[in-house]
């Protein structure tokens, strides 16, 4: 899932940043209002960040831009501020949720989780494939009972096929959603992510799932055998 966090405050965007990419999402980060409307119009993020203290343009008014365009990625909010007008405002402008600073960054994590599982129409809150599912919220994958570990970037490279049942997916398209907009080194990462997860959701049940088109990426079968 690629989320974006629109916060002026550099040292708090790259804190959350780390933290973040850490649990498997792909961050983008812009320290200006204008430029993270631009960036939250241009691509499609599962999430937005969004400080309401900002330069160029405020959060209030990014947020109204954004509904009033129709563009409909669940929004947390973020301000120093506090108090129930502010909260009100935040949520009146379209906001899905709001959290004070100083926040803990557990607390915020878990907000975001709950607006995935609950908010966006580009979000489903679980993806099943025949007996493979995912949870992308709770970051959990299976095969019918039986859990599945995966590292953060093998879990997301997955969620990118999980998302797309059946199509083709070119290589170009998993490192746009599963690596940030500032990754400029060779796409081929992707191959070494399919193999990692060929070898824990395929081999271990005798499924070939992730099947290689060739010229054309990679398809992930929508009967999940």
């Amino acid at each position: 899932m690629r989320v974006l966090v629109i916060e002026d405050e550099e040292r708090l965007a790259a804190s959350l940043k780390r933290g973040l990419e850490a649990a498997g999402y792909a961050v983008d980060v812009a320290h200006d209002g204008r430029i993270g409307l631009w960036m939250a119009g241009e691509h499609a993020y599962s999430a937005i960040i969004l400080d309401i203290m900002l330069p160029g343009l405020n959060g209030y008014r990014v947020c109204a831009r954004l509904r009033t365009d129709g563009v409909d990625t669940p929004i947390l909010m973020l301000t120093a501020k506090n108090g129930e007008y502010d909260e009100a405002e935040a949520l009146d402008t379209g906001a899905d949720d709001y959290l004070a600073k100083p926040f803990s960054y557990v607390v915020l994590e878990a907000r975001l989780r709950a607006l995935l599982r609950r908010g966006g129409q580009r979000v489903r809150t679980q993806l099943r494939l025949g007996d493979l599912w995912l949870d992308p919220a709770a970051r959990n994958c299976g095969r019918g009972d039986q859990r599945i570990a995966l590292t953060a970037k093998e879990f997301a490279v997955l969620e990118c096929l999980a998302r797309r049942p059946g199509e083709v997916v070119p290589k170009i398209d998993i490192v746009d959603d599963v690596w940030d907009v500032s990754y400029d080194g060779d796409i081929n990462i992707v191959e070494v992510y399919v193999s990692a997860l060929r070898r824990k959701i395929d081999a271990p049940f005798q499924r070939a799932a992730i099947e290689t088109v060739r010229g054309g990426g990679y398809r992930l079968a929508a009967d999940g055998g």
